[in-house]
């Protein structure tokens, strides 16, 4: 009967967890999600901007990839210190602040009229957003335990991909639409009205965000006590982790998350910069059309992120997840450089697995150097793994926007990302996988 009775309260305990749990995701995660959205379409409306604003200004296919790409220079040089100044001042200021600024810049974006101004628009999109999703992956670690992060990283990253599903048919109708309005091109139009409610949202999370359990008073007492205690169980679990900035910028194993990381942001960054691109090339000339093709698949890679959160999270094995989304992601860009390219139905396929195992390999990603770094460590190694890894943002449309200038296509710059792809994967399961299986033992041991 006492063994019973334990069970009973063991279960009742466990539930309740469970329903602290899942009113901190739907205090927390929703309006984490939104501005992901808003940040990701304020980053690439470029690309849907392109369709128009080349041909008013007379950019090049290379002046629109530099400038797409210097987003990510901007990126790297304010990274680490937003994300250290978010350990000092808190995730509420430290979002407000980037959201209000990225989408300040992301207005301005509408009077670029010349190669440098456009330039240093987009460089300053980047300084100004840098440090949000690096500190968003910190934030939510204070929040949820480690067995319960992959499919909350899964769901909020699904914002990436859920961008394009609303931002593809955002952007086609603002420039197909209000092209002349007021004396203003419609690429103009789509700058100042996605910019705007970001600006807001920025302000309103001043009041809504909490920084840490203790002052969460949506929550109940006892609610927060026992959230507390699970999560000092969770961190006891994992042992002693790396916690010294110095030191762990000494492990090797840091930097080969950035490679790896690196190489999947070229992926992603193709796939965001350059679909619209290969839509049109496919044989859609319509704006509004293309919104809506890139909408779709858009929508199968937010499925595919999500499914990767939920799998990693019930099989415990995010490398596996990983590295089998990185395949499939880069054996369908080296697909899209062949010559079926020419097929138009092959080529929108293709180009969504294309994006759903660019995008998919990211949330399950973040599940692994989670597991080896903590505190001071854990911030600055997440920025570093972001900032660094994202220079892949910028050299993916550049490289391609210089290919395309000087050979007029872009296969075989396709070609060169599902190779790099490839390798990435090949990276996690001869490297990265051994010292994640020393990582276990040592947690089975522990344990």
């Amino acid at each position: 009967m006492s063994i019973d009775l334990h069970a009973d309260a063991t279960a009742s305990a466990q539930r309740n967890l469970d329903q602290t749990y899942r009113k901190v995701f739907w205090r927390l995660v929703p309006i984490l999600m939104v501005l992901w959205v808003l940040a990701w379409i304020d980053r690439v409306n470029v690309s849907f901007a392109k369709l128009q604003m080349m041909q008013e200004l007379q950019f090049s296919d290379a002046v629109y990839g530099f400038g797409a790409g210097i987003f990510y220079i901007g990126y790297l040089l304010f990274e680490v210190p937003s994300n250290l100044l978010l350990q000092k001042i808190g995730a509420r200021k430290t979002i407000a602040r980037i959201a209000i600024g990225w989408g300040v810049i992301c207005m301005l974006m509408a009077h670029a009229s010349s190669p440098a101004m456009f330039y240093t628009l987009r460089f300053l999109l980047g300084a100004f957003e840098a440090g949000f999703f690096p500190g968003v992956i910190m934030y939510l670690t204070l929040w949820f335990p480690s067995e319960r992060r992959a499919k909350v990283f899964g769901i909020f990253m699904s914002s990436v991909a859920l961008s394009g599903v609303i931002g593809g048919p955002l952007a086609g109708s603002i420039m197909s639409h209000l092209h002349g309005y007021l004396g203003n091109s419609g690429w103009q139009w789509l700058f100042l009205l996605e910019g705007f409610p970001t600006v807001l949202i920025g302000f309103f999370v001043l009041k809504y965000l909490t920084d840490k359990v203790e002052d969460a008073s949506w929550l109940t007492s006892e609610q927060r006590v026992d959230l507390r205690e699970d999560l000092d169980r969770d961190s006891k679990k994992m042992g002693k982790r790396q916690h010294s900035l110095i030191l762990a910028l000494r492990d090797r194993r840091l930097w080969i998350f950035t490679a790896v990381y690196f190489l999947v942001i070229i992926m992603n960054a193709t796939a965001a910069f350059w679909g619209p691109t290969i839509v049109r090339e496919a044989g859609f000339s319509d704006i509004a059309t293309i919104g809506w093709v890139i909408s779709g698949i858009s929508l199968f890679g937010s499925a595919a992120m999500i499914f990767n959160g939920l799998m990693a999270d019930r099989t415990q094995r995010p490398l596996a997840q990983c590295a089998g989304s990185i395949v499939v992601g880069g054996l369908a860009f080296i697909v899209l450089s062949m010559p079926v390219y020419a097929s138009t139905p092959l080529t929108i396929v293709t180009f969504a697995f294309a994006l759903a195992g660019a995008y998919g390999a990211i949330p399950v990603f973040w599940q692994m150097p989670n597991k080896l770094f903590s505190g001071t460590a854990a911030a600055a190694g997440i920025a570093i793994i972001n900032s660094f890894g994202n220079l892949g943002g910028f050299l993916a449309p550049y490289g391609l926007g210089l290919l395309k200038t000087e050979t007029g296509s872009v296969t075989l710059g396709l070609l060169t990302v599902g190779i790099l792809g490839l390798f990435a994967a090949v990276l996690l399961a001869l490297v990265v996988r051994r010292f994640m299986q020393s990582e276990i033992d040592n947690i089975s041991r522990r344990v």
